[in-house]
């Protein structure tokens, strides 16, 4: 997983990866088939440890703007910390990739996809609990919040720290706090 989050998809070599794992490449294939299957099974590894924290917020905070607060706080930590590649695996792994490799560049969209949709579908809980007005676009907050965590993980990966990224966050959060219903300057 730490290989492909720090390399990319294209730029790990079987080699690198045998290493990191410390198994011969016939014993890669036999384990899992082909570098694009491996690197599936790393990319949901990833998703259910290191990239969990997102899901937990959505899912633990019971006030919307809490918890996107907590995912946009928790991004500027997690995509800086010393111990691990920078950013987020998901949203840089794979952006582009020779043509041959497309799936694996349109299953990696698709789990960004996902994440949008499950940011939507939290902002639309939020409408419907009264966190945030009824008029609120979710799709289009949703896609801004997607954005901006989103280059939070470019940015960690260019550089940043954490408190840049924390300042980036509270930026965010305020923009989502415009949106509840008792606040002004809409």
């Amino acid at each position: 997983m730490e290989t492909f989050w720090r390399l990319g998809y294209e730029g790990a070599s079987i080699a690198d990866l045998t290493a990191a794992m410390g198994i011969t490449p016939q014993s890669l294939y036999a384990a899992f088939g082909s570098k694009a299957d491996l690197y599936h099974e790393a990319l949901e590894r990833y998703r259910e440890t290191v990239g969990a924290f997102t899901a937990r917020a959505l899912a633990e905070e019971p006030d919307v703007v809490e918890a996107f607060a907590r995912v946009l706080r928790d991004s500027a930590r997690e995509f800086c910390r010393a111990d691990r590649p920078q950013g987020c695996m998901i949203s840089t792994a794979s952006l582009a990739c020779a043509s041959e490799n497309e799936p694996i560049v349109r299953h990696a969209a698709g789990l960004r996809s996902a994440t949008l949709a499950a940011f939507r579908s939290r902002i639309e809980r939020g409408i419907a609990d009264g966190d945030l007005r009824a008029g609120t676009d979710a799709a289009r907050l949703a896609r801004y919040l997607g954005a901006i965590i989103q280059g939070m993980s470019v940015q960690a990966r260019d550089g940043a720290s954490a408190e840049d990224l924390a300042g980036i966050a509270e930026l965010a959060i305020a923009e989502l706090a415009r949106h509840r219903p008792d606040a002004s300057g809409a």
